[in-house]
């Protein structure tokens, strides 16, 4: 290595050898070396990392609420097309379809089409639309949302006893812009989405429903002389008093 110095003027050169392992300053030449070295070992730091194991899930994976599979007991349940109490048009033939889909996945019931027999039948209705503005200013509306309100009520095929009723709202989030055409698509999409999350909402409730209602009971059922209050003998009475056997 080559050091210059300048002293009073006069220009002087000095040689000095370092060790090589003692390298305080590196030329040019080692430094771009240096700088391949460590873009190959990003590189390859950086394939490494990817190269790993994969897993791989086949078949439906769980469903919230239940399993997607209804037993093979399971009641049939026929879903009638949704009656539409508001003034957007057609969505009650979506909401029909998210019910039916919904329901065939985590209700605990299986969905049958029409006119095949059925055990129970819904019916559902939709109540109400709102369209509440959530993010404003002077110059117009920047967010708004959709809420649905949704009525279902399950009867027996039969017998055409309510069973079980249930309302569930949902809501959807969506943004406005200038065109007001876009708009109308996307305040569509929005309501299409609440009716999704409604539909999930009510396939989760009967299926608790139907736990619940199939569950047997906890507790057994008392014996029939401890029922009536009569005394046993050896046993403490009514008044506290131990009863007596009769000759």
């Amino acid at each position: 290595m080559v050091r210059t110095e300048v002293n009073r003027g006069k220009r002087a050169t000095h040689m000095q050898v370092f060790p090589h392992h003692r390298l305080s300053v590196l030329s040019p030449r080692y430094s771009i070396l240096q700088a391949k070295l460590a873009v190959v070992l990003s590189l390859l730091s950086l394939t490494l990392a990817a190269c790993g194991y994969q897993f791989r899930v086949e078949g439906a994976g769980p469903v919230i609420g239940g399993s997607s599979a209804p037993k093979a007991n399971a009641p049939r349940l026929q879903i009638v097309d949704f009656e539409n109490m508001t003034f957007q048009p057609n969505i009650e033939l979506r909401y029909t379809a998210y019910a039916r889909r919904e329901f065939s996945q985590s209700s605990g019931a299986r969905v049958v089409a029409d006119g095949q027999p059925a055990d129970l039948i819904l019916k559902g209705r939709i109540d109400g639309i709102i369209l509440p503005t959530i993010d404003f200013t002077l110059q117009g509306t920047f967010e708004s949302r959709a809420t649905v309100n949704v009525t279902a009520t399950v009867e027996d095929a039969k017998t055409r006893k309510k069973l079980w009723t249930q309302t569930v709202a949902a809501s959807s989030e969506f943004f406005m812009t200038n065109d007001l055409q876009f708009n109308q698509v996307l305040q569509t999409r929005a309501i299409e989405q609440a009716g999704r999350l409604a539909a999930a909402d009510l396939a989760m409730r009967f299926q608790n429903f139907m736990d619940l209602r199939d569950r047997p009971a906890s507790a057994s059922a008392p014996a029939s002389g401890a029922s009536s209050g009569a005394p046993q003998p050896g046993k403490p009475g009514a008044g506290g008093t131990a009863g007596q056997q009769t000759p």
